[in-house]
Formats: C-alpha cells, sequence, structure tokens
C-alpha cells in the first residue's frame, strides 16, 4: 500500500508491526510471536484472531528478522549441481515441497561440477540456516566440521564419504546393478556392458560395480563403457563404438544418458529392439513413446522424507552417531528391454 501526501506525491505506507496485530486482536505480542511459531503452545481460538488479524492487516512475519534475534532461521540450503539433469530438478523439487510442508524455507544454490561444495556450504553459513542438504559433490570433511561446531545438520544424497555427525541417505544402488544384469540376460542379451563415468559420481559406481560384479557371477560377458559425463551427449556419441563390439544389452547409471543411448541407436538404424537397454531414475522422458524406457524408479518422494526426517532429528540431536538411510528402487519395465 502507498500513502498520497498532500503535494500528490506517493510514500511508502508504514510497516505493519506485530504490535500491531497483537492490538487489533487483542493479545499479546507474544500471543503473536507463538502463533506464527510451529508447534508453539497457543490455543486454536488465540490462533485464529491473531490469523484474521494479520490478514486485515496486511502482516507478514519476517523470518529473517526473526532469525537475527533467535541464532537460528527456518532456513535450510539445497547445494545441487547437474540442473540440466531431468532427474535432478525433480529431486529437487520433491526436496523443496517436502521442506516446505515441514514449515522449512529452501534456499537452492545451484553449482557447477567444476565448484568447490565448500565455498557454497559456507556461504549459507552466514544466512543462520538449519541445516544444509547436499545432492552434489560431497564436501570435504573441514566444511563438515565447521557446520558441526556451528549446531549446522549436514544431509548428503547418493554421496559415499562417512564424516562424523554426518548423515547421508542412498539409492539402493547395490540392488539396481544385480536386478539390471539379470533382466538384460533374461531378456536374451548375450554381450552386456554398464555406461558410467565412475570417477565423478558415487551412485555410477556403486551402479556400474554390481552390475558387473553380478553378470561375471553368472558366466556373462560383460564390460564397462566409461564415458567423462554421465549425460544426454555422451549416451549418444558412444552408441557407434558399442554397436562395432556386438553389444546388444546395455546398462546406463541413469536415465538422461540412456535416453541418448535410445536416439544413437536410431541414428545408427538399431532401435529395433535388438539391443536392449535400461536405464536409472524413471525421469518423466522415460515414459515417452520415443523411449519407452525400462528403468529403476528412484522414489524423490520417499527419498525427500528421508533427507527431512534425518535433518530434523540432527536439529534435535546433534551430537547423534551418523546415520544411513537407503531409499528402495523398483524396476518399471518398458519396451526398451
Amino acid at each position: 500500500m502507498r500513502v498520497r501526501e498532500n503535494h500528490g506525491a506517493e510514500r511508502p505506507a508504514k510497516r505493519v508491526t506485530s504490535h500491531d496485530v497483537a492490538r487489533a486482536a487483542g493479545v499479546s505480542r507474544a500471543a503473536v510471536s507463538r502463533a506464527f511459531t510451529p508447534d508453539a503452545s497457543v490455543s486454536e481460538k488465540t490462533r485464529e484472531k491473531v490469523y484474521q488479524a494479520a490478514k486485515d492487516l496486511g502482516y507478514r512475519v519476517n523470518y529473517l528478522a526473526r532469525s537475527l534475534t533467535n541464532k537460528r532461521s527456518d532456513l535450510v540450503g539445497l547445494v545441487a549441481a547437474g540442473l540440466d539433469n531431468p532427474f535432478r530438478t525433480q529431486q529437487v523439487e520433491h526436496l523443496a515441497r517436502a521442506l516446505i510442508a515441514r514449515n522449512y524455507r529452501p534456499i537452492l544454490l545451484p553449482t557447477s561440477k567444476e565448484a568447490d561444495s565448500a565455498t557454497v556450504i559456507g556461504q549459507l553459513l552466514h544466512y543462520a540456516v538449519s541445516g544444509v542438504i547436499v545432492t552434489s559433490d560431497a564436501p570435504p570433511s573441514h566444511i563438515c566440521e565447521e557446520c558441526a561446531a556451528e549446531g549446522v545438520p549436514i544431509v548428503l544424497i547418493n554421496k559415499g564419504e562417512d564424516y562424523p555427525l554426518v548423515d547421508r541417505v542412498l539409492s539402493d544402488d547395490h540392488n539396481a546393478g544385480h536386478i539390471a544384469a539379470d533382466h538384460l540376460l533374461q531378456a536374451g542379451a548375450t554381450r552386456l556392458t554398464v555406461i558410467a563415468g565412475t570417477t565423478i559420481s558415487y551412485s555410477s559406481r556403486r551402479r556400474a560395480e554390481a552390475f558387473l560384479a553380478r553378470a561375471k557371477s553368472l558366466g556373462a560377458e560383460v564390460s564397462h563403457s566409461s564415458v567423462t559425463q554421465n549425460d544426454y551427449r555422451n549416451g549418444r556419441d558412444i552408441v557407434p563404438a558399442l554397436l562395432d563390439n556386438g553389444i546388444n544389452g546395455i546398462f546406463a547409471v541413469n536415465d538422461y544418458m540412456a535416453c541418448g543411448v535410445i536416439d544413437g541407436l536410431n541414428d545408427a538404424g538399431r532401435n529395433d529392439g535388438q539391443v536392449r537397454v535400461i536405464g536409472h531414475d524413471d525421469i518423466p522422458q522415460a515414459s515417452w513413446g520415443a523411449y519407452e524406457l525400462t528403468t529403476f524408479l528412484q522414489p524423490c518422494d520417499i527419498q525427500a522424507e528421508q533427507v527431512i526426517d534425518l535433518l530434523s532429528s540432527r536439529i534435535l540431536d546433534p551430537d547423534a552417531v551418523a546415520r544411513v538411510e537407503f531409499t528402495p528402487v523398483t524396476l518399471i519395465k518398458r519396451r526398451s528391454a
């Protein structure tokens, strides 16, 4: 709202404060504060009076100002790289929605694969965040120790590094690798490969290792096809080499790359069902008619709840022993394998 002065100019209206709300609702300022604090002790009648007064006056809680008073905000940092991958954007969306549902407020800090996640997390500490969720490269030990010293929990998603006081949520990559090998062999594939850049991703390494171990234990002919990035372009570009080697069973460690493989088979005129392809993540594009990709569902909604459960409990008990939760995976069968 803007107020017009006598000479015609406009000036900003005075900001509505909690004192104004308390006066309008006929309650104390402390009651207003409790009404806007999740799980605080306040009667439903008082809460309704405060909410109605706040609505009538156009009052908004200043969470940043509250964080200066409480030394901790309701802000939670989301550190993520690889947002070009549809799975990553889907994962971040579920995390953000789940945080909001639990009365936290997410701050997204996109970072590149080359960036130092410690720098990004260090920036978050200036905002008195209540916690940090990392979906990109795992931070080095010193930043984890700094966060622990300041009472700021970190939860890592699909990261291998084991740090004291740092919790992790991992997809069941071991099971995915085993099932992928079994399914390709049962589908009639005879020469298998897993496409993975294992030096850049803990999940890729675990999925590839499990796939290779299972295929070898079954006496299958299997190889590891290494790429520099687990992305669409690398999946598409590697297809000619795979066809030259007679590969007819492919496990790509994520759907983003698997979609590139299927388009590469189309380029080569070989998308006839004779080369079977499995991906991982069940991104929306996996079900498109152009791909009909057999893949593993890594349920982002379940994973998000696991992450925030760990974060919330770590806030309450910062000295608890580090914990690891596993997100289950399910094979979704479609035309590609």
